[in-house]
């Protein structure tokens, strides 16, 4: 299990950016795929973006374009610049992490609240 804190979001007008942080507390981070889940109130979660070991990235249709997914090995850390912000991403950010063969794991922290103004 991958201990994991969300952090930077807030409260931001349409069109702005955001840059979410998610520190992770597994030495192996760096064989980890991360990713990025936003849910949005009563809804189930929803996978934004991810990034393999090997640093290839895959987005969510709704966010291409206009977020972009990175990682430091260095500092066990995942990143979510958010750009181009509309109300709809309104949501609580989640990051997990699995292995390459595996599943998202099933606990999720605190996550980080963004909330986009019209």
């Amino acid at each position: 299990q991958v201990e994991l804190m969300e952090s930077g979001g807030g409260l931001v007008q349409s069109g702005g950016s955001l840059r979410l942080s998610c520190a992770a507390s597994r030495t192996d981070f760096n064989l980890l795929v991360m990713g990025w889940f936003r849910q949005h109130s009563g809804k189930e979660h929803e996978l934004v973006a991810s990034i393999t070991p090997g640093t290839s990235t895959n987005y969510g249709d709704a966010v291409k374009g206009r977020f972009t997914i990175s990682r430091d090995d260095a500092k066990n850390m995942v990143y979510l610049q958010m750009t181009s912000l509309k109300p709809e991403d309104t949501a609580v950010y989640y990051c997990n992490a699995r292995s390459v063969y595996g599943d998202w794991g099933r606990l999720w922290g605190q996550g980080t609240q963004v909330t986009v103004s019209s």
